[in-house]
């Protein structure tokens, strides 16, 4: 076929930041557009410096907007006034997606991105984008409805611009290779550019390639790096595996919200500018509250509990989450979306974890049914073994866990937190045990977690809470908290937090608290590890790290 640039099985090949991450995060595994791969030999760098120069030299000629007036099919193509709502017609546009050979002879009208553009003396052909959904339009010079000034017009528009484009549905002899929608083309009898691109920083085709092809020998492909993509995130996000990353993304947040609806738990929406830290310590972002010190919420965390305290006996948030922390890693985000829950409980933390899995089980096997497609866009572009969960998910003591790694010959602190190299081998050692990568950890040291939590009865030492992990990476903290008021008092005494900044969170509980628990676990990390992706920068939308806050 004349076009053989694939847009569903491509594959983005530099944001993976493994070899070569570096502490800001960034990809050092391939040169930014414009400039030849390292270390291929001076020929290929030739060459690739030659495509980058053609690659930056391409859209800079101003091409025809508008059709010759001696033209007598002028009407069928040029650019548009500015779509102004000027008037509505009711005219239906269609979706790429609704395209089939039933169609065949129909006329429609799309609009849709300029994917791919070819014009070859009397014949133009484009491939028009609708997010990862292609289609085939053909222009052949006929004298009744495409002349050679549309042809030369439409060759002429730009990738990436937006496009109007009426024409008859028609079945190809054989199929389209390389379109999505490979059983019909578009026979164009118009084609109006509404919106033109301007020369790209980066070319989709290269932002868009696996790491198997870039890595290859033999490779003369321009990379993109992730500083790259970030800057021009909105130019990124158009690639087939950032649309299926947040259609998953989308569906993970409907199915958190579906599952705990039907366990009855009610959706609120707690503040985000608070007095003082929710989660202890000094990583807050502190602002100016109207002339006194404020600070954004790390958590929803006291005022879950405080609705808990209210009667609220099952609640749920989906909603932003700020930590400024300087943390330079593969995992960590300065802003994240958090799914969180708290719930009354009658005797033990159990009935937390016997929701949280139902939950976790319940979503997992939903992102297998209903997003088959995305997952398999991200399958072929960044392979990786589907995760591993049981129908009943596994649960070991914090300590069986030490027991584990010592075992393996590692030397964990036995009252000391897990380290990301202890969590990923503790992860490897449980999956060859029990074939899951999916598990809670419970019973954490008491040390080792927030001043709400709810010490062991039967060992000081220990807490009744609990971690829980995806791939050897944790994903959510969770616990019983403390729900009594003098209790709660002197464990925020033992963490030395001023008890002025959250003596309205204590006083909720002295007026009749039920005994309660919850977690909060960040969409983001879940997205990721679910799809088993390298770095949580591919699952957040605009990423907020602590070197970036733009776009």
């Amino acid at each position: 076929m004349w076009w053989d640039e694939r847009i569903v099985a491509s594959q983005p090949g530099s944001d993976n930041l493994t070899p070569h991450e570096q502490p800001n995060g960034v990809s050092t595994a391939g040169a930014d557009r414009g400039a030849p791969k390292p270390g291929k030999g001076g020929s290929k760098d030739a060459k690739a410096a030659k495509k980058a120069e053609r690659a930056s030299q391409r859209g800079k000629a101003a091409p025809a907007t508008q059709p010759d007036p001696d033209d007598p099919l002028r009407d069928n193509y040029g650019d548009p006034p500015l779509v102004q709502s000027r008037a509505q017609t009711g005219e239906k546009y269609w979706q790429i997606s609704e395209l089939s050979p039933a169609l065949s002879g129909q006329k429609v009208l799309l609009r849709g991105r300029v994917h791919n553009v070819r014009g070859k003396g009397k014949s133009s052909f484009v491939v028009l984008r609708q997010q990862s959904s292609t289609v085939q339009v053909v222009l052949f010079v006929d004298d009744k409805t495409v002349s050679k000034g549309m042809v030369k017009y439409v060759s002429g528009i730009p990738k990436e611009s937006i496009v109007d484009v009426s024409g008859e549905v028609h079945v190809p002899q054989e199929p389209v290779q390389g379109c999505t929608c490979s059983q019909v083309e578009l026979k164009a009898l118009s084609v109006k550019c509404i919106s033109r691109a301007a020369p790209l920083p980066f070319d989709l085709s290269d932002a868009a390639r696996k790491e198997e092809d870039l890595q290859r020998e033999d490779a003369q492909f321009v990379t993109v790096t992730q500083d790259t993509r970030l800057e021009n995130r909105w130019i990124d996000l158009r690639t087939p595996v950032n649309q299926a990353i947040f259609w998953i993304q989308s569906a993970v947040c409907q199915l958190f919200r579906e599952a705990l609806l039907a366990e009855s738990f009610q959706e609120i929406h707690t503040p985000k500018l608070i007095a003082g830290a929710s989660e202890g310590g000094a990583a807050v972002f502190k602002l100016d509250y109207m002339g006194r010190e404020g600070c954004l919420a790390q958590s929803p965390q006291f005022y879950k509990q405080m609705a808990i305290c209210s009667d609220m006996s099952r609640v749920f948030e989906i909603g932003p989450v700020f930590r400024a922390e300087k943390s330079f890693t593969h995992r960590h985000l300065c802003e994240f979306t958090g799914l969180d829950l708290e719930m009354a409980i009658n005797e033990h933390y159990n009935e937390v974890l016997d929701v949280l899995d139902r939950l976790f089980v319940y979503m997992f096997n939903g992102l297998k049914s209903r997003c088959a497609a995305d997952l398999a866009t991200i399958q072929e572009q960044f392979p990786v073994e589907p995760l591993q969960y049981l129908p009943k998910t596994l649960r070991l003591p914090f300590e069986e866990g030490m027991k584990l790694l010592q075992e393996a010959g590692f030397e964990p602190d036995p009252l000391g937190d897990l380290t990301t190299e202890l969590e990923r081998n503790l992860g490897k050692i449980v999956k060859q045990k029990y074939n899951t990568d999916f598990y809670i950890l419970y019973r954490y040291p008491l040390a080792v977690r927030p001043f709400y939590t709810m010490p062991d009865p039967e060992d000081s030492r220990y807490s009744n809470s609990f971690d829980v992990f995806i791939r050897g990476e944790e994903i959510i903290s969770g616990a019983q908290r403390v729900h009594d008021a003098a209790m709660l008092t002197e464990r925020a005494q033992v963490h030395e937090i001023p008890l002025d900044s959250i003596q309205s969170y204590i006083n909720a509980f002295k007026f009749g608290a039920p005994p309660h628990g919850g977690f909060g676990v960040g969409l983001e990390r879940v997205v990721m590890l679910f799809c088993g992706l390298d770095n949580i920068r591919k699952t957040s939308l605009f990423p907020r790290d602590p070197k970036r806050l733009t776009p």
